[in-house]
């Protein structure tokens, strides 16, 4: 009997937990923060970031800081929470950590502030100087227009999946040297760029054949999807 009332117990919790979550889309997520004035909105990701453009009236509190449960507990829990960070990863995280800390309502942005920027929305305190930054379209026209095949992998230090796969992209770098090039761009570091390119998450993989794009991959790939790619356009 006690075991039976722990396991409902927990399929309770977990039942809560979830309904606590609810994912928007940048439309949905800014049509809700225009139009409550009580709501909390979180940017969970790292200071360096927050300061080169935010969301208006958003409070920066990264996910990755130690005392991030701490930090979010000092909120009002009755009132509803925002949360956004670059691409959805962080904010996905820290919605469920908020829903567990009993948060009565969470409302994640799915895709982040890369798809909250490529739909041309407001933002603030982001520079000039760091729109700019980066590579430029024409020297990545250059890299892209070789005789070989070309792999562009966008990805970022904080990316997770960016991090599983790189030592695929180093294996594969080495295998195919001569028959491919690879090239691994930080869009940290290439934010202008990757606007133009509508790269909208990271990581993103770009192949390009003759200078034209033959293909876009999203998200974690496995290794043989990345030979099989690489082997049909050979």
């Amino acid at each position: 009997m006690k075991l039976l009332s722990a396991f409902t117990l927990l399929i309770g919790t977990a039942i809560t937990t979830a309904s606590a979550q609810t994912v928007l889309s940048p439309d949905e997520f800014e049509r809700k923060i225009l139009t409550n004035k009580e709501i909390q909105l979180l940017d969970v990701r790292t200071p360096e970031e927050y300061r080169e453009g935010h969301l208006a009236n958003s409070k920066n509190l990264n996910y990755k800081d130690a005392d991030f449960r701490q930090q979010v507990n000092k909120l009002d829990k009755n009132r509803p929470v925002y949360v956004y960070c670059l691409s959805g990863g962080r904010s996905g995280a820290a919605a469920k950590t908020l829903a567990e800390s009993g948060f009565a309502e969470v409302y994640d942005m799915k895709g982040g502030y890369i798809k909250w920027t490529s739909a041309g929305k407001k933002t603030e305190g982001s520079s000039e100087s760091n729109t700019n930054k980066g590579m430029s379209k024409t020297k990545f026209q250059d890299l892209v227009s070789s005789e070989k095949v070309v792999l562009v992998d966008f990805f970022a230090p904080w990316c997770a999946p960016c991090q599983t796969m790189l030592p695929t992209i180093k294996k594969l770098t080495s295998e195919y040297k001569g028959q491919v090039k690879i090239e691994t761009i930080d869009y940290d570091q290439n934010k202008a760029l990757a606007k133009e390119l509508k790269v909208e998450e990271v990581p993103t993989f770009l192949l390009y054949k003759n200078g034209q794009l033959i293909s876009r991959k999203n998200g974690l790939l496995a290794e043989s999807d990345f030979r099989k790619l690489l082997d049909s356009n050979l």
